[in-house]
């Protein structure tokens, strides 16, 4: 198909022309449906891409005609293709999910401003995956971050605005951070291109210079993936945003910055400079075990459902860095495996949230009291996708921490320490998920709860639990993809 030549650029371009003309759509629900509409088209396109690259590996698209590094570059293999996936189907879900709960929290009024910043988030994080120079990330990163912000504090809850200056202003700093670095590296090599970079690095003889780049864009990513200790922003900004934001966010939003972090770093500084491998692990390592056992932690003593779950996705970046920082194949394989079942799993969980939400004013424990009784069929969905998130046999989590421990075995390094680890969180994310199941089934349901029905919600509910099992039974499609971008960041060659 001639079009599929150009699918690297669709999926930048269809969100990016949407988004003005969004504005101008009246009523509420055609804006709604034209955004819906353009993310499912872009989850199309990205599927369309994961084949294409499956049969004929990477692609690339010059810009303008103009071939890199010259011009500007595009590029899709097997892990931007994996990305790409996740943060567009994240973004039709929730949209497919949320028309009743956007037009309470937001306002049929506001609602075409609304999406015209979801499209630019789109528009941004899909930029982000297949720039491939270091300048056009930073841009599109900033597209991605600045709607972002207006997307945390576009709904009716106050307390998003000091949350979203947190967000601004820490996302501001990583995105500094990032530029500083790659403004060193371009003073050494001359080029922006990663590709390029990556030659050109090799003939560097200020080792200095390159450290502290290196140490830039490293602290500058850690910000905007929330890599404890790094994660203050991360909490309150999936707490107090609008549920469907909720959703979008948590599925694909630090996930995107953690691809950045590990495609800088393994292109550029892994083979470059000397002892790098081993201070990654050293540096990593210890930040991961403490977000894994802190964020779950945190997990049990929160009686807010959305906090619940935020400080839980803080521990399962913990579970993706963990296995970076292992520097084997079979680890990487892994990490990046579970950032597609982490995805799956807290997404389904964000729009239990909005089903719940239909059922009752507030969102404690205490709030959702007997909701699971009184709805089994979305109580028992929650259910289900916290299953996966602990990693029961039989769902998509279990597989990513499954072989997450084999790989931790296989390396032979602090085995037992490591595997400890991960058993005492998958204890502790048994209670907190225990925690939110006690509540929805158990607990003593208020005597007037709402009867508002969000059935588009439960439907969507049910898709993404279903998947969740699916590709716990059936994980040979992600796998794939994760084994491919594995070996392909452990060659420096995945730019």
């Amino acid at each position: 198909m001639i079009w599929s030549s150009h699918y690297p650029v669709l999926q930048v371009v269809l969100p990016l022309l949407m988004a003005p003309f969004i504005i101008m759509l009246r009523p509420a629900r055609l804006a709604w449906l034209a955004a819906t509409a353009t993310s499912l088209l872009a989850f199309a396109v990205s599927v369309a891409l994961v084949n294409l690259v499956n049969d004929s590996g990477a692609m690339s698209y010059p810009v303008g005609g103009w071939a890199a590094p010259y011009g500007i570059e595009l590029r899709v293999d097997s892990l931007s293709a994996m990305m790409l996936l996740i943060v567009s189907g994240a973004s039709s879900l929730a949209l497919l999910a949320s028309y009743r709960s956007l037009t309470t929290e937001i306002g049929e009024d506001r609602l075409g401003l609304f999406l015209s910043a979801w499209m630019l988030v789109l528009a941004g994080l899909s930029g982000i995956l297949v720039a491939a120079d270091a300048f056009n990330i930073f841009v599109f990163m900033e597209i991605a971050s600045l709607a972002s912000y207006v997307l945390v504090s576009g709904g009716a809850d106050r307390r998003a605005l000091p949350t979203v200056f947190k967000y601004l202003v820490m996302g501001t700093l990583g995105a500094t951070f990032y530029l500083i670095g790659v403004g060193l590296i371009y003073i050494m090599t001359g080029t922006l291109n990663l590709a390029d970079m990556a030659v050109r690095i090799q003939d560097v003889q200020d080792p200095i210079l390159f450290f502290a780049a290196a140490g830039f864009i490293s602290v500058g990513l850690a910000l905007k993936a929330a890599i404890f200790p790094l994660h203050a922003w991360l909490p309150n900004a999936y707490t107090f945003a609008p549920h469907a934001v909720s959703v979008f966010l948590a599925a694909c939003s630090t996930k995107v910055a953690l691809y950045v972090f590990f495609r800088v770093d393994f292109a550029l500084f892994q083979g470059n400079l000397g002892h790098h491998a081993e201070q990654f692990s050293l540096y990593l390592m210890p930040m991961a075990l403490a977000a894994i056992l802190y964020g779950s932690a945190m997990a049990i003593r929160e009686p807010l459902v959305k906090r619940l779950f935020a400080w839980s996705s803080i521990a399962q970046i913990g579970y993706i860095i963990l296995g970076v920082s292992l520097l084997t194949e079979a680890s990487i394989s892994a990490a990046l495996l579970h950032m597609f079942n982490h995805a799956l799993a807290k997404g389904a969980l964000f729009i239990g949230i909005i089903a719940l939400a239909a059922h009752t004013h507030s969102l404690s424990l205490q709030g959702i009291a007997g909701l699971g009784r009184n709805h089994p069929v979305i109580g028992t969905a929650i259910l289900l996708a916290g299953l996966s998130l602990v990693g029961i046999p039989g769902t998509a989590g279990f597989i990513s921490k499954w072989l997450l421990i084999e790989a931790i075995i296989e390396q032979q390094r602090f085995v037992i320490p490591l595997l400890a680890v991960v058993l005492i969180s998958s204890l502790m994310a048994v209670v907190y998920i225990a925690k939110v199941a006690e509540a929805l089934f158990f607990a003593e349901a208020p005597t007037t709860p709402a009867n508002n029905r969000v059935s588009a919600a439960a439907l969507v509910l049910l898709i993404v639990v279903f998947a969740n099992i699916v590709f716990g039974l059936a994980p040979q499609f992600p796998i794939g993809l994760a084994e491919q971008a594995a070996q392909l960041l452990l060659l420096g060659s995945a730019i």
